[in-house]
């Protein structure tokens, strides 16, 4: 055995400054990247959302290219459709919001005065027309000087709206070139990461672009029969501003998690309330009706291979997700939750479950039966990608194979051998390897 060091003349031990030093620097290394993260948290969020972004217009941009179009072109087309859809969304909902308080304006003084003789023999009270528009004149000096703070305040307001013009540019920017460019900055990725690490980054990829993607398209169809039910609902009572309200149901109860249901129902429920109580009561009934209809019969079919979450795990996630990053990490809680769920499912397997009252009388979970079919393939391959029928990259079961992503999502195309012909030695003269040999008997 080799005797340790002897310390040095200050009789401390040869490797303690060498330790001190390290951890100096350790400590400098982490405060200075906490530094940099709080001062470059902006552009991180706004890259943050450009990756979710990117990541569900994937699959429509990987159809169109698949039809030949360049990438480029096709980002493109998508991305102005994206922004047209919202344009328009945001167009119809601002001209029902004029619309409403312009009418609203013209029966404020049938509503007064109705308000005023209710008011007068329900406590017993002799309020005039006069009195009331004397304190609303009163009333008057607080609204300048709210007008006049405005005023003062317009410089902040200008500034707030271009900063949010330049972050809506900076995202739509990211957006645009992560998804043309995807297939190259993945291989750019990859090309500085061992082999094995590199399936596991293309299939962790390919199953956020796939739970994105799902959650965004399917969503995007639940509002759409949303809004085509309540807009026949709306018709059939004769509500007014049927096609914009039943738009807010469809948009708001999908992409805004659990309240926007109640949100998006309530505000055709007060429009209705407007035209009489019957029309309102009606109203109530079929949202509670189609949220039903919806929640048991519709969404589990559609959302069944895209997003398969519990609604209080949804509701969770979307609060630690506003906890953290604000709006943007409300958006992202539920795609991101969904793609680390199945992720995870790769790695953890699944178990029947043993009887106890407890547990109740539940069917045992898919994924259950899922393990045992896929325990093994026909050919004996293993079901983990490791066996004669894995795929290329080592891909898992129920997952494509990895470098596709490194080659804009097209298939690499079989190699097809021709047919060997018989040789007069017995053999076969294959294409490639010439005579094998006699035939086995």
């Amino acid at each position: 055995m080799t005797a340790p060091a002897p310390p040095n003349k200050n009789g401390l031990p040869p490797w303690l400054p060498r330790a001190l030093m390290l951890v100096a620097w350790t400590v400098i290394a982490f405060a200075l990247a906490g530094w940099l993260f709080l001062q470059l948290r902006g552009l991180l969020v706004l890259l943050l959302v450009s990756l979710f972004l990117a990541l569900a217009l994937e699959p429509a941009v990987n159809w169109l290219h698949k039809h030949r179009w360049p990438r480029g072109p096709a980002t493109g087309a998508v991305m102005l459709g994206v922004v047209t859809l919202v344009g328009a969304f945001f167009s119809v909902l601002g001209s029902m919001l004029v619309g409403q308080v312009l009418e609203f304006i013209d029966q404020v003084p049938a509503m007064s005065r109705g308000l005023l003789n209710w008011v007068n023999v329900t406590f017993n009270t002799s309020f005039s027309p006069n009195t009331l528009l004397s304190e609303i004149t009163d009333a008057t000096g607080l609204v300048d000087q709210y007008a006049s703070s405005l005023a003062e305040n317009a410089w902040g307001a200008g500034t707030t709206l271009l900063t949010l013009l330049f972050n809506g540019l900076t995202v739509a920017l990211f957006t645009f070139y992560l998804t043309a460019d995807g297939p190259r900055f993945r291989r750019t990725i990859c090309s500085v990461l061992p082999p094995r690490t590199q399936r596991e980054v293309l299939r962790a990829w390919e199953i956020a672009i796939s739970k994105t993607g799902g959650y965004i398209y399917s969503r995007g169809l639940l509002a759409l029969i949303a809004t085509v039910a309540h807009y026949l609902a709306l018709v059939v009572l004769d509500v007014h501003y049927a096609f914009a309200l039943a738009l807010w149901v469809g948009v708001l109860s999908q992409f805004i998690p659990t309240v926007g249901t109640y949100i998006g129902g309530a505000v055709p429920v007060l429009v209705a309330l407007m035209q009489g109580t019957w029309p309102a009561l009606w109203m109530l009934v079929f949202v509670v009706v189609y949220q039903q209809f919806e929640n048991y019969l519709l969404q589990p079919r559609i959302t069944a291979r895209t997003l398969d979450m519990h609604p209080a795990v949804a509701f969770g996630a979307v609060i630690a997700g506003a906890a953290i990053l604000g709006a943007p990490g409300a958006l992202l809680a539920l795609p991101a939750g969904a793609s680390l769920q199945a992720f995870l499912s790769v790695y953890i397997r699944r178990y029947q479950v043993a009887e106890h009252p407890l547990l109740g009388s539940g069917e045992p979970h898919k994924a259950d039966e899922e393990d045992e079919t896929a325990a093994t393939t026909p050919d004996g391959g293993a079901a983990d990608g490791t066996g004669p029928s894995a795929p290329p990259g080592g891909a898992q079961r129920g997952q494509p194979a990895g470098p596709r992503l490194l080659h804009r999502w097209t298939a690499p195309r079989s190699v097809r051998r021709r047919p060997s012909a018989p040789v007069p030695g017995g053999g076969r003269d294959d294409a490639e390897g010439g005579d094998q040999g006699p035939p086995p008997r």
